[in-house]
């Protein structure tokens, strides 16, 4: 594994027990950083701040404005600082025409995907801002640039969180932040990819020039970098990780 040095970083991960949070989590701790893992259950919050020395466990919910802040309060006392912010909490829709898709299902992609990573960056962004150094890192989705069938409600939501990565990106140019996003394709995580039928696999992989899904370890590979001091020229950038599938 190359080294990206995080050391005395704090960082927040969003959605930090599932496939690409958790190997977010452990790709920043071996790269030096203190993580602060956010999600929403207590039982899996406390295992994944358990299995990684220099981690700690905080039970949020991202679509909740009380609930947000006082998961930032709480990293602020803990260890003083944040200086990392990956919005990576998410969910995706069953295959749903839209002429079929409930409003309550369309909230829930807008609340989780979008709001969710609104509130978080809000909130953060201020202590950023008083020590002038910061990284935020939006998780998007190649479905937010091409607006894939059956998918509307979660493609909008991505489509949503890469023009807000825009937005941000450009409000906080002139400082020492820098905001960006990643935009995976199919990737080999239990809950989405490994929990689909056969058929269903075979019909992903086969959208993507590489001829295989994507990793998480890569995709918690590149999110580091983007984390990183590094990372300094680059903002409001979307940057693919899809094996060849998006070139634009």
């Amino acid at each position: 594994m190359n080294q990206i040095d995080l050391k005395n970083r704090v960082a927040i991960i969003t959605g930090g027990t599932g496939g690409i949070g958790r190997c977010t989590v452990e790709r920043f701790v071996q790269s030096g950083a203190t993580v602060a893992v956010w999600d929403l259950d207590p039982a899996a919050v406390e295992k994944t701040a358990a299995d990684f020395p220099g981690a700690s466990g905080f039970v949020v919910d991202v679509t909740d404005e009380d609930s947000v802040k006082r998961g930032v309060a709480g990293v602020i006392e803990r260890h003083g600082k944040i200086d990392i912010l990956v919005n990576g909490a998410g969910v995706t829709n069953p295959r749903t025409l839209v002429v079929d898709y409930s409003l309550a299902l369309w909230r829930k992609m807008m609340d989780v995907n979008m709001t969710g990573t609104f509130l978080c960056s809000r909130e953060v962004v201020p202590h950023m801002q008083k020590a002038d150094y910061g990284r935020i890192v939006n998780l998007g989705s190649v479905s937010g640039k091409e607006g894939n069938p059956f998918s509307s409600g979660y493609s909008a939501s991505k489509a949503a969180v890469h023009s807000f990565t825009k937005s941000l990106g450009k409000e906080l140019a002139q400082t020492g932040i820098r905001v960006n996003a990643v935009a995976p394709a199919i990737i080999a995580t239990k809950n989405l990819f490994h929990s689909q039928p056969p058929e269903m696999q075979k019909l992903w992989v086969s959208r993507v020039p590489m001829g295989r899904a994507g990793l998480p370890e890569e995709v918690a590979a590149m999110i580091a970098w983007l984390a990183s001091k590094d990372c300094s020229f680059s903002t409001g950038g979307i940057f693919d990780i899809s094996g060849g599938r998006a070139t634009y």
